[in-house]
């Protein structure tokens, strides 16, 4: 498998970003997508998820109401649309299959995303 994530960046906060993932290497449109995110210092930690089909979203509580996650099956792309950013989003964020716990132990790289006050 393979991800490859970008978009990120430096924002204002209350500004927005957005991010892409582009999937390759396995049946993109059979698996659920998540975004997660890991802080310096922290634990990786889920953002949001969207099922195989895309109608159905969750959220991590401190990223509900402020951040969009969709997907494009005929691209195997994911996004994840950013918007009222704050300083506690700054964050190296990755996708991988998964509704929550990370469906393949190979992660991208992953995309800095920085928020300043």
């Amino acid at each position: 498998v393979q991800f490859v994530e970008s978009g990120g960046g430096l924002a204002q906060s209350g500004g927005s970003l957005r991010l892409s993932c582009a999937a390759s290497k396995f049946t993109f449109s059979s698996y659920a997508m998540s975004w997660y995110r890991q802080a310096p210092g922290k634990e990786r930690e889920w953002v949001a998820s969207i099922n195989s089909a895309g109608n159905s979203r969750n959220y991590a509580v401190s990223v509900k109401d402020r951040f969009t996650i969709s997907r494009d099956n005929s691209l195997n792309m994911v996004y994840l649309q950013m918007d009222r950013l704050k300083p506690e989003d700054t964050s190296v964020y990755f996708c991988n299959a998964g509704l929550r716990a990370a469906t393949f132990a190979s992660w991208g790289l992953g995309t800095q995303v920085t928020v300043s006050s």
